[in-house]
């Protein structure tokens, strides 16, 4: 179990902003909205929100997996000073983690506190070193209504943290390189002793990372990482939606001691049709039409998206606001074909010829049907 000291003093949950109990869906839909809104593309020149979006990163890189999370939760409930049975010695009170046994809670205390489990190295102590995967990052993406329907393939051009161009993400000077830490012998963490328990701190000589650079890599000064413009050519699947998020594996920003890269998660938004709207895989439209192709019916021509019209039959008396199907002429994804929904509205004309209101008297003098008589 992967767990850290600072589990006990970080609550995740406050800092993405929700309750313990939230579910994963839950956990994204607030980390998506955190690290959109404290992106520092976003918030250039402001150093707190730099800070809070890597918070929001490592808060959900420990919430947004499901395996992490369950160990954070147990390590949280348990506590530095859960009372988990000892026996009593001639100085106090004497715990030993190794008496529990693999796989209980002596292994979560083991992996805490520096001792046991099986990150064992040579001497006998756990590592406090290891691969850290990349923070995700967040970009938005604005396409053409016919482009979401029919799936595009386009460029991204992106401001974020990268792998340095010039030291390979070692931080290192080109040249030289990183050299084991002294201070804490490559593990990255000291141990520290609190009366009955040890504690493993992060070594503040080389900042929990095991090694010491002497020459820093001019470019990004030791981080290993840069801020530089980078392009990522991405195919947008056909039919996607408008607030829809699409994750490109490894593409986000770079792992640390190894660990592999996080992920894009792009962010699209669909610029609406003048004509044609959406309802899942279908293509919605309103057509309008003339009362007397309502009330006799008849063939009228309807517009596709990207094809040639296509005829729809009306039958007598079609009513306003009736919904007809052109099948095949909606949405093509990898599931299934959507359909075309015509929406009929009748037009009722406002400015009559002399001509046209005789024929639209004689047609009421000669109505005997009374549309209202279920109100009676």
């Amino acid at each position: 179990m992967a767990a850290q000291r600072e589990w006990y003093e970080k609550d995740y949950y406050k800092t993405l902003g929700v309750e313990q109990g939230a579910g994963a869906k839950e956990i994204t839909k607030a980390y998506r909205k955190l690290a959109r809104d404290l992106h520092p593309d976003k918030n250039p020149g402001n150093p707190a929100a730099e800070e809070k979006f890597k918070e929001v990163a490592a808060a959900y890189d420990v919430l947004g997996d499901d395996t992490k999370r369950k160990e954070y939760d147990e390590v949280r409930a348990l506590g530095p000073m859960a009372g988990v049975g000892g026996r009593a010695g001639d100085g106090g009170f004497t715990f030993n983690v190794d008496d529990m046994g693999p796989g209980g809670l002596g292994d979560l205390f083991g992996n805490m506190f520096g001792r046991g489990g099986p990150s064992r190295g040579r001497s006998g102590a756990a590592s406090g070193v290891g691969p850290r995967r990349g923070a995700d990052v967040t970009a938005q993406l604005t396409v053409d209504f016919k482009d979401a329907v029919k799936g595009i393939t386009t460029t991204l051009y992106l401001t974020s943290d990268a792998q340095c161009s010039t030291c390979n993400g070692s931080g290192a000077k080109p040249g030289t390189s990183p050299s084991m830490c002294s201070a804490c012998g490559g593990r990255g963490v000291v141990d520290d002793n609190q009366g009955m328990f040890s504690f493993s701190t992060p070594c503040r000589v080389c900042g929990g990372q095991g090694v010491r650079i002497e020459h820093p890599c001019p470019t990004c000064r030791g981080s290993g990482v840069e801020q530089r413009q980078r392009e990522v050519k991405t195919r947008i699947p056909a039919g996607v939606k408008d607030g829809q998020t699409i994750r490109l594996k490894g593409r986000g920003g770079p792992g640390r001691n190894g660990g592999p890269a996080g992920d894009l998660l792009v962010e699209l938004k669909v610029i609406p049709h003048p004509l044609f709207g959406r309802s899942g895989d279908n293509l919605t439209l309103t057509v309008p039409v003339t009362f007397a192709e309502a009330a006799l019916g008849g063939d009228i021509d309807v517009p596709t998206l990207d094809g040639p019209r296509v005829t729809l039959r009306l039958r007598e008396g079609t009513p306003t606001g009736s919904r007809h199907r052109v099948k095949g002429k909606g949405i093509a994804t990898k599931h299934r074909q959507g359909d075309l929904i015509v929406t009929v509205n009748v037009q009722v004309p406002s400015d009559l010829t002399d001509e046209q209101r005789a024929a639209i008297e004689q047609l009421a003098a000669a109505t005997t049907v009374n549309p209202r008589s279920s109100l009676s």
